[in-house]
This record gives C-alpha cells, sequence and structure tokens, in this order.
C-alpha cells in the first residue's frame, strides 16, 4: 500500500510515495534530508520552518521501522557526522574490500556510503547480516 504525503520544499508542493524514499538523512540541527525516487533531487525539511511536513516524515519513519521488526532491511549508518536511515532492499550493489570495508551505492543519491568494521561495528554486522540472509553472500568467507 502506498504511502503518499504532501511535502512544501521551499517554493514547491511535491506529492510523494514514501514507500518509494530509501534513504532519510539526520543532520545534527534536526533537518531531515531525503531525496526523490528516481531523482537526484534532495528535499530537506526543517522542524522549526515546516513543522507539519516534519512531522509527517517522522511519522512514516517510525511506521517504516514498524514494519521492519522481523525483517532487517533499514539500517542506520553515520556517515559525514550526519545519521542516515538506508533501506538496504532498495540496494542493488555492494562492495567488499579486503581491509573488510563495504561500499554501496544508494539509487538516488550520488554518492557513495562506506562503513567499516572498526569505525561502525553495528551497521556494519547489519549489513553483512542482510547480505547473508537475504542475498546469500557471505563475506567472511571468500570461497
Amino acid at each position: 500500500m502506498a504511502y503518499w504525503v504532501k511535502i512544501q520544499d521551499q517554493r514547491k508542493e511535491y506529492v510523494v510515495n514514501l514507500e518509494r524514499v530509501n534513504t532519510f538523512c539526520y543532520e545534527k540541527n534536526g533537518r531531515i534530508t531525503f531525496w526523490l525516487p528516481n531523482s537526484s533531487i534532495p528535499i530537506v525539511i526543517n522542524p522549526q520552518s515546516n513543522e507539519e511536513d516534519y512531522q509527517k516524515i517522522c511519522e512514516y519513519i517510525e511506521y517504516a521501522q514498524q514494519l521492519d521488526l522481523n525483517h532487517d532491511y533499514w539500517v542506520e549508518i553515520t556517515y559525514d557526522r550526519k545519521e542516515y536511515l538506508i533501506n538496504l532492499n532498495c540496494i542493488s550493489s555492494f562492495c567488499h574490500e579486503q581491509n573488510g570495508r563495504l561500499t554501496f551505492w544508494l539509487p538516488d543519491i550520488n554518492f557513495p556510503i562506506i562503513i567499516n568494521p572498526t569505525s561502525s561495528p553495528e551497521s556494519y554486522q547489519k549489513v553483512v547480516n542482510y547480505l547473508e540472509k537475504h542475498i546469500g553472500f557471505d563475506l567472511e568467507n571468500r570461497e
């Protein structure tokens, strides 16, 4: 079932199916950024200037995380001093390096996400578990 919301961003009004959004980014100042599906256009929602839309996004994030309790699709990652909430089902490729780093590319964002087993062990393990459970790849066994 689609989760459509109407959002104001600057002088434009968007109608967005949030179930198609694969990444939300939280910043320390409270802003939430997400990227429009099939686009690299970021929508930035600030709680001080757009409280109603900010609340809609927060409610959807809670809703999505409740749906995900029995699955390991959503992962929180700290990257570049920001918190990202990422739906791993939307990722189409992963790169595992010999030093253990994992890199993946989000469909609607034009930069890679890189996580390290030592600096971000919980996020790293959740991605590794996802790859093993849902895709069938064991990163610890290179055969």
